[in-house]
């Protein structure tokens, strides 16, 4: 079996924990805020202390190193984003419309998350290395994972998950990477009629 990506791997793993103490918190708030404004490339410790109000010590103590820090910044944006998707719709509901609320609010993250902002709008090469070092195969392997257990319970057509769930993130991370687009991302309405009229038959025919 292939290793997974080590953010995916990170992410999925509820071994792995990141310091969430109310000093460790303000740490990575202050990190992402930084990293929003001017790119992880540019993240230092001595900034990150500054920002979080703590000394340099305390960051070094709580993650060991910048790339430490780094990957516990990522790993809890990771999970915060899957957390947002897990939630975006009453289960309760049709699954084409619950589809269509996971669509909507996956562009929404492109559009609002800072770092992922900054991602899109600034520094489109991080971005696709992003996607390269296990972002874009842990938003595929999120949503095949929905995809069965939506084929399990008969609402979802006999497709290849993996396949199906590949192709709809490709769709949805295309905007990440080329964001000028003649649709209104701005309406909700708008895009859920997308997802339904034009992704929709991906999974249901």
């Amino acid at each position: 079996m292939t290793a997974l990506p080590p953010l995916v791997a990170r992410a999925l793993d509820p071994r792995d924990v990141v310091p969430d103490d109310p000093a460790s918190e303000r740490i990575l708030d202050a990190a992402l805020e930084l990293a929003a404004a001017s790119g992880l490339r540019h993240l230092t410790m001595e900034d990150v202390a500054r920002a979080a109000g703590v000394g340099r010590a305390t960051v070094y103590r709580r993650f060991g190193d910048r790339e430490a820090l780094v990957d516990a910044l990522s790993t809890r944006e990771a999970r915060r984003c899957l957390a947002e998707l897990a939630v975006a719709s009453d289960p309760s509901a049709p699954v084409v419309d619950q589809f269509a609320e996971g669509f909507v609010v996956s562009i929404g993250l492109l559009r609002s998350h800072p770092l992922l902002r900054r991602l899109v709008l600034v520094e489109r090469q991080t971005l696709l290395q992003a996607l390269d070092d296990g972002l874009f195969e842990l938003a595929r392997g999120f949503l095949a994972k929905r995809i069965r257990v939506a084929q399990r319970l008969g609402e979802v057509r006999d497709v290849d998950a993996d396949q199906a769930a590949e192709i709809l993130t490709r769709v949805t991370t295309s905007f990440a990477l080329l964001p000028a687009t003649s649709l209104d991302l701005d309406d909700p309405e708008r895009l859920r009629a997308v997802a339904r009229e034009l992704l929709a038959p991906v999974l249901f025919g």
